[in-house]
């Protein structure tokens, strides 16, 4: 099972000092929430990033996908905060697998984010088509672990059986499982999987706004606008996507909503100072649909996402 730690510290205008982190199964400390870039513009990305330190993160998530990891990169530069202070996260795309393809791209993305080692890097997807590349990928990740360079490697969107398929191949176990995650696709299957093998799950599209960026389509309802949700943010006056982000932290999940606008960043990171009940979570948990909003892990290809194959 994934450990939680507090950490009493004060950061920016937040005080962060009930402010979680998860100990990774290598023993690195994690920040339970932090900032996404998905979909963040170049042009946006550097100002949400310098706010969001500002404002207490201590977590940024980016992708070699998001082509945004330079502007994160100079985010982090121009907050003037310690290097060692900030944990950075970001993605192999799956065009790069294969050994030596992977650690191309590893120097790559530590190039546009300026940086000389990476806190947590992650295969983006399983490419179930092509395991034999994804293996490979892994392997080149187990080597930066080794060297240092990486301090933590980890999954993206695997399922329990992608999961399994690289246990049999694999010389580490992953440290972190980023999969999609909200009240309406909470997945606790595979949360439970992720916690018998000592791996953190981490949700990106928290408070499940998936289904409009992706799929382009007009939702009938969203996790933020439900009852359960709305009644509950009135109570702890609070937001609704503050009662989605806490319900995370009480299920033991690290969260990485994605946001550019000042206020919402700001308003967050600030779910420390007040906790969900066991029934409360367990509402919220009740919500879930079955239904995935983004893609499914069992079709990704290059094909599917209308990329071409490294060859």
């Amino acid at each position: 099972m994934q450990r939680l730690s507090i950490h009493r510290q004060t950061f920016g205008a937040i005080d962060m000092s009930q402010s979680p982190s998860y100990t990774l199964n290598n023993g690195v400390q994690m920040p339970a929430l932090g900032l996404g870039v998905f979909q963040s513009s170049p042009e946006e990305t550097t100002g949400a990033v310098s706010t969001a330190i500002a404002d207490g993160y201590r977590l940024i998530d980016t992708a070699a996908r998001y082509a945004n990891e330079r502007e994160v990169g100079e985010g982090i530069r121009r907050s003037g905060i310690d290097r060692s202070q900030v944990f950075v996260t970001t993605k192999l795309w799956f065009t790069d697998y294969g050994y030596d393809a992977a650690l191309r791209a590893f120097e790559q993305s530590l190039t546009l984010l300026g940086l000389e080692y990476l806190d947590l890097y992650l295969l983006h997807w399983p490419v179930p088509s092509a395991f034999d590349d994804t293996v490979a990928a892994w392997r080149a990740l187990e080597k930066l672990l080794s060297e240092g360079r990486a301090h933590a490697i980890g999954v993206s969107n695997f399922s329990p059986s992608h999961l399994e398929r690289l246990a049999a191949r694999a010389t580490v176990v992953p440290a972190v499982n980023q999969i999609e995650l909200h009240p309406f696709f909470a997945q606790p299957q595979l949360r439970q999987v992720d916690a018998e093998r000592g791996i953190v799950t981490q949700a990106w599209s928290p408070i499940g706004s998936i289904r409009r960026y992706w799929k382009g389509e007009q939702v009938r309802q969203e996790p933020l606008s439900h009852p359960v949700i709305t009644a509950l943010a009135q109570k702890y006056a609070k937001t609704p996507a503050q009662i989605v982000l806490r319900w995370h932290i009480e299920l033991g999940v690290s969260a990485i909503p994605k946001s550019v606008k000042p206020a919402r960043i700001a308003e967050n990171v600030d779910i420390f100072d007040f906790s969900l009940s066991a029934d409360e979570v367990a509402a919220i948990s009740a919500l879930d649909t079955g239904e995935r909003g983004g893609p499914d892990p069992e079709k990704v290809s290059a094909q599917f996402f209308g990329t071409k194959d490294k060859s």
